[in-house]
């Protein structure tokens, strides 16, 4: 039940007898306290009463500064500084330490004020976004994302890390020695191109770009099978889709007779095809993948999506298919170009704002297929609507198979089962081709020295 004051007006949440808890505790044990509230992310904002607020300050700069903090010290700092009264006065200090007779639950009080500081915000927030609701600039869709976005940072808990450096270092120079590269990132389980990229990392926006049926779409859902299987042993991560082009079935029956290894347009199966297409029900079916098959989405609509998926399920990678089916209300009258440019810019902003890789398919125009290229191989310059991919994209991938524009291959060889990941852009590693096979029959891709299986696929 919400307290009054004597105008009738509700008060914020607030425990004063826990912030006295907290403030005497450190006044008792500063050493451990103070420290207990710097890795929980306390500050002086976190106390409602401005005398506690004011009297935590004086403890964290004294701490801060290794200087001794006990209720003397304390009090001649605060009355050399002229803010003794403010604080209370002696006979306050006195008193939190005869109200906290040990510092044992300061732990238990710090977790109470951080809730009553969370209410606090989460009110305050509330109120802004009344305000902006009566304002007539405002846009509806707009303010609904901002809001969403704002009340996504409330939820997320920023805890700073107490790890030992030196234990750090080891622990990461051990990783390096045995080989395991992909201890940030998640892996795209392709050996050669996880070599290179060190897996998808937080933060960081990829673009899979490629002509119509090159199979990009096929190669980023089994990028989310590896990372939600984790393939070889490994973690098993959430992984979220926006599948703009595909309905979310069509997608599942692509995976499944993919993971099965049987052609999607058999018209009959056998037994044996029978019993792999129930192996990879069971595999898939484990897997924590999420699908979002809404057509036409607006930007700021997929934002708000992907913070729910991301605050429910806890994704760790998300896969759109694809940037050109997206739009943006806010910038559909400024030409196709500047729209882009403003969607590209948004997924790169979401996926900071979500600390997590995204993995972001597109087109290519025309000019690989229009001549004057040894192999019709894409550049970076040729993303489809707008410069502005490139210069917002962390890793820029420009998928291309040989054998689509040399009809003379013959099918099921070496070279028409070649497919190329350029890496065109990468900036926070190395750039170059990597070689993959991709087995037409089945839409998939494996490794390049891998053995595939013919039988039934």
């Amino acid at each position: 039940m919400s307290s009054i004051d004597q105008s009738g007006r509700r008060l914020p949440p607030y425990s004063e007898e826990a912030e006295r808890g907290v403030l005497g505790s450190a006044l008792i044990e500063s050493e451990k306290v103070i420290e207990l509230c710097s890795m929980k992310s306390v500050s002086s904002d976190s106390f409602y009463i401005p005398a506690h607020r004011l009297l935590f300050e004086q403890l964290t700069a004294m701490y801060q500064g290794a200087k001794a903090v006990d209720l003397l010290t304390v009090g001649e700092a605060l009355k050399t500084s002229g803010r003794l009264d403010q604080a209370g006065g002696y006979t306050f200090l006195e008193g939190l330490i005869d109200s906290t007779p040990t510092a044992a639950h300061a732990e238990f009080y710090i977790d109470i004020i951080q809730q009553k500081h969370l209410l606090r915000r989460i009110i305050a927030q509330a109120s802004e976004t009344i305000d902006h609701c009566y304002s007539p600039d405002e846009e509806a869709e707009e303010l609904l994302s901002r809001t969403e976005e704002a009340f996504f940072e409330l939820s997320d808990k920023k805890t700073a890390s107490s790890k030992n450096w030196q234990d750090v270092v080891y622990q990461a120079a051990g990783k390096i020695i045995n080989g395991d590269i992909l201890d940030s990132g998640v892996p795209t389980g392709f050996t050669d191109l996880d070599k290179k990229l060190r897996g998808l990392h937080n933060t960081d926006m990829i673009v899979l770009a490629a002509r119509p049926s090159m199979g990009k779409t096929s190669l980023a859902m089994n990028i989310a099978e590896h990372a939600a299987l984790g393939r070889t042993g490994g973690k098993r991560h959430s992984v979220g889709v926006f599948s703009l082009e595909m309905s979310q079935e069509q997608l599942v029956r692509r995976m499944l007779f993919s993971r099965a290894k049987i052609e999607a347009w058999k018209t009959m199966f056998s037994k044996e095809d029978h019993a792999r297409i129930a192996s990879a029900s069971d595999q898939l079916g484990k897997a924590s993948i999420i699908v979002d098959d809404s057509a036409g989405l607006d930007v700021m609509d997929l934002r708000a999506r992907a913070r729910r998926m991301k605050r429910i399920y806890g994704v760790d990678l998300i896969v759109i298919d694809y940037l050109q089916l997206l739009h943006d209300k806010r910038r559909a009258r400024d030409g196709r170009q500047q729209e882009t440019a403003s969607i590209s810019n948004s997924i790169k902003a979401m996926a900071k704002e979500l600390r997590i890789p995204i993995l972001i398919l597109s087109q290519l125009s025309r000019a690989p297929e229009q001549g004057g290229r040894e192999g019709n191989k894409p550049r970076l310059s040729d993303l489809r609507d707008s410069g502005a991919i490139e210069q917002d994209a962390d890793v820029v991938l420009l998928l291309q198979r040989p054998s689509y524009y040399n009809r003379e291959m013959e099918e099921g060889s070496t070279e028409d089962t070649l497919a190329v990941v350029d890496i065109a852009k990468h900036r926070n590693g190395p750039t170059g081709e990597v070689e993959l096979n991709f087995f037409r029959g089945i839409v998939r891709f494996e490794d390049r020295d891998s053995k595939h299986e013919t039988d039934g696929g």
